[in-house]
């Protein structure tokens, strides 16, 4: 069924409109159930990828189908929003990445989000339901963008887009209004490259853009919670303390990434100087000061000297 002018109309102004509050970029699709990513991700649990992380289990049909996860949502507005970093941490030091280098984006994003919601309704002159999404629900947020037309999953699993590379996260408005959808992204620009599989030192990154997530130096330093690491790790951590970003790095598609210009990611001087020693004597009350809102503070201070002294250790 063709789209009404008014879902058109709609569609191209929540666009524009998100244009101007500083997104990358924004694609809608209709909030439907994901076959294909049902049977993925009922494999992907099967084979116990997903470690520690139990919550993974949980929601399963809301996770492949946006309708059941909210009530009403007729379409999902997928949103795109730079954070690869204007300046980066000495190369002889420990290192996190790079999202997490300054304040937390769960805040950031769900403040933008907010706005953006009110000026839509106020633009379009229309009261709208539903609710925000920030990296905080079961929400398959990669094939969402991916149905949206945003980009294509690549073999490191992360959403990729031609002209800005995979720098950005990914949010949602879940509304109750119907839209003009885009069309899916189809085509694989991935090639024959293999340079993330070949990079990422843990054997995480599997064929099929497949990630084993309890292999991953990002769920070894946030996710697992043992005091002891030396009974689960791959101590080939190439000195990251919080995430990973190598797949990310060596990733040729990110030479398009251009730094962001939200003041908000910009990070505390000391963060970028640190050598390892500074690291290995940061100071609770340090750590509180350089990651008083940041998403860091997820591991807390005694889980990142955790990963501090396994790498000094190993």
């Amino acid at each position: 069924m063709p789209f009404s002018v008014t879902e058109k109309a709609h569609a191209q102004k929540i666009k524009q409109l998100a244009q101007e509050f500083g997104f990358l970029d924004c694609g809608i699709v209709k909030a439907d159930f994901l076959p294909k990513e049902a049977e993925r991700l009922k494999e992907w649990l099967s084979n116990e990828y997903h470690g520690e992380m139990k919550y993974m289990e949980n929601h399963f049909e809301k996770r492949v189908n946006p309708a059941k996860l909210v009530e009403n949502t007729k379409s999902v507005i997928v949103l795109t929003y730079n954070y690869y970093p204007t300046k980066k941490q000495r190369e002889d030091s420990y290192k996190i990445a790079k999202y997490a280098y300054g304040k937390d984006y769960h805040f950031i994003l769900k403040e933008k989000l907010q706005k953006l919601w009110l000026a839509i309704e106020n633009t379009l002159d229309i009261k709208m339901q539903g609710r925000i999404f920030v990296d905080s629900a079961p929400v398959l947020e990669r094939s969402l963008a991916q149905q949206a037309g945003l980009g294509w999953i690549g073999k490191n699993t992360m959403l990729i887009s031609k002209q800005k590379g995979s720098f950005f996260f990914i949010s949602e408005l879940f509304v109750d209004i119907p839209l003009a959808y885009d069309t899916p992204f189809k085509t694989d620009h991935c090639g024959t490259c293999t340079r993330c599989i070949e990079a990422c030192p843990t054997d995480a990154i599997l064929p099929g853009k497949t990630l084993n997530a309890k292999q991953c130096i990002s769920y070894f330093t946030i996710e697992l919670k043992d005091e002891n690491l030396s009974a689960h790790v791959n101590k080939k951590w190439d000195d990251w303390i919080f995430g990973c970003d190598i797949c990310q790095d060596v990733c040729p598609w990110n030479r398009f990434a251009t730094p962001h210009n939200e003041p908000a990611f910009e990070p505390d001087t000391r963060l970028l100087n640190f050598s390892k020693s500074d690291w290995e004597n940061l100071s609770k009350e340090e750590f509180n000061q350089i990651f008083k809102k940041s998403a860091v503070k997820r591991t807390k201070y005694s889980g990142l000297m955790r990963n501090i002294k396994f790498l000094k250790e190993n």
